[in-house]
């Protein structure tokens, strides 16, 4: 096997450009999302279930965490979990795969907590229309936590469909099998 890529979004980019651009299409979300449901529904908006909302904000970057971890549950010998603190309480939880994985899995694991946690806030958003300010805003949230799997999502499409994806300390490395003369 040998490197065909490295991909590191947060180096490629910078922090400050991730950080304005996730906020940008969360913006762009809720802006769009909000307005096609006011022009869907017309049922007051309520504020009943404030706290709910809160908890609900709150357990966004956990899931969307946890919907990473799942397709990789064959391999539960390759993921390192990691829980660090950052500024003394927020939790920042981060996902280290100690071994090469297929492509098509490592793209399942990109994609499953947009697809997941934003289709059930759309359906949601659909059964309980009095809440939709809350669902818009939940959904540009966890919209812009998916900006860096997303640039990884659109890095990998151009990779050879049979390469493995290792996760080294410059980044994500596409190996590809050596070419056979």
């Amino acid at each position: 096997m040998h490197c065909w890529k490295t991909i590191n979004v947060k180096k490629q980019y910078g922090h400050d450009r991730l950080y304005m651009m996730s906020g940008l299409i969360a913006l762009g979300v809720f802006m769009s999302f909000y307005i096609i449901l006011n022009i869907l529904y017309s049922d007051p908006l309520s504020d009943q279930n404030f706290l709910l909302f809160i908890a609900a904000i709150l357990a966004i970057y956990p899931l969307h965490k946890l919907f990473h971890l799942l397709p990789l549950l064959g391999c539960r010998k390759c993921i390192r979990l990691i829980v660090k603190k950052r500024m003394g309480i927020l939790p920042l939880i981060s996902l280290h795969i100690d071994e090469p994985v297929p492509k098509l899995r490592f793209l399942m694991t990109l994609l499953s907590p947009f697809l997941v946690i934003n289709s059930v806030i759309v359906v949601m958003s659909m059964l309980m229309p009095s809440y939709s300010h809350y669902f818009a805003v939940l959904l540009a949230y966890h919209s812009g936590l998916c900006l860096t799997d997303l640039i990884y999502i659109r890095n990998l499409a151009h990779s050879p469909k049979d390469a493995l994806i290792e996760e080294t300390e410059t980044g994500f490395e596409i190996l590809v099998p050596e070419a056979i003369v």
